[in-house]
């Protein structure tokens, strides 16, 4: 069996551009996991940044800008209005 190192050059190359390539969520967002919880803190009173910061406490350690945050309610509030509204 013979080395053949444009093979093996091409395999490096391959498995270098799969673990390069960043995640791709599909739709989901990162504080999707956690809407019961921030939908609670919000109906409690909590402002976005206030829930950036519960987001950031451990156990969490989840660090997101406020634009995030901020967007992620509204079209989660938005989302369980018009849920709300079909029943």
């Amino acid at each position: 069996m013979s080395f053949d190192p444009h093979a093996e050059l091409a395999q490096l190359r391959h498995a270098q551009a799969i673990r390069r390539r960043r995640p791709y969520w599909r739709g989901r967002s990162q504080l999707d996991p956690h809407t019961a919880e921030l939908l609670a803190l919000h109906d409690a009173g909590a402002t976005p940044a206030d829930l950036q910061r519960w987001l950031a406490t451990p156990p969490r350690r989840l660090r997101v800008a406020h634009s995030t945050v901020a967007r992620w309610l509204r079209r989660t509030l938005t989302q369980r209005q018009t849920d709300q509204g079909t029943r």
